[in-house]
């Protein structure tokens, strides 16, 4: 086992977990999904959001670095508007919102498949959304962009919690075998 392979199961896992709180998302109303809930992001729609905004943005970080195996990691899946920001809504249409997470799910688990064994111990060079110049080995990034998508679903989980919606097992243990 490399220490790859644990990414390609986060990436698994991901695009399980997404699937299974976006069909959860589905018994609210567009209106009470977009509800202000007083999270962070205020509603379950603008943290979907949110967290596409903060994938697309650490993917593209990714897919600049030499050897990254980013085929997967298109310009076009990766695109965020001029000036977009954590709170930038990107989808204010339900439907195009859950279609673009599948499709960057998918690329995520294409991408980890082909990243070769010693990219997570590459160093990463990028700038940060300050324009600082940041410098460390790539398994911090990559344990970071899969950290923060799980903080951001449990606040997911909570609000639809709050809504009277059931998301059933979240655990990463819980991941059916392949």
């Amino acid at each position: 086992m490399h220490f790859v392979d644990n990414y390609r199961y986060l990436a698994r896992y991901n695009g399980w977990i997404n699937q299974r709180l976006y069909d959860a998302c589905e018994g609210l109303s567009d209106e009470e999904r977009k509800r202000d809930r007083g999270a962070f992001f205020g509603s379950i729609h603008r943290t979907w959001n949110h967290l596409l905004w903060g994938d697309r943005m650490w993917l593209a970080r990714f897919a600049a670095q030499e050897g990254a195996a980013a085929a997967a990691l298109s310009a076009d899946l990766l695109a965020l508007p001029p000036g977009a920001a954590h709170a930038t809504l990107l989808y204010d249409d339900w439907s195009e919102l859950r279609t673009q997470r599948a499709r960057l799910d998918d690329a995520i688990e294409r991408w980890t498949g082909a990243m070769p064994a010693d990219f997570p111990l590459r160093t990463m060079r990028y700038s940060n959304t300050k324009g600082v110049q940041r410098e460390h080995p790539a398994w911090m990034a990559l344990t970071h962009l899969f950290n923060h998508q799980t903080h951001h679903r449990g606040q997911v989980t909570t609000l639809l919690t709050q809504a009277g919606i059931d998301p059933g097992l979240t655990d990463l243990i819980a991941l059916p075998a392949q």
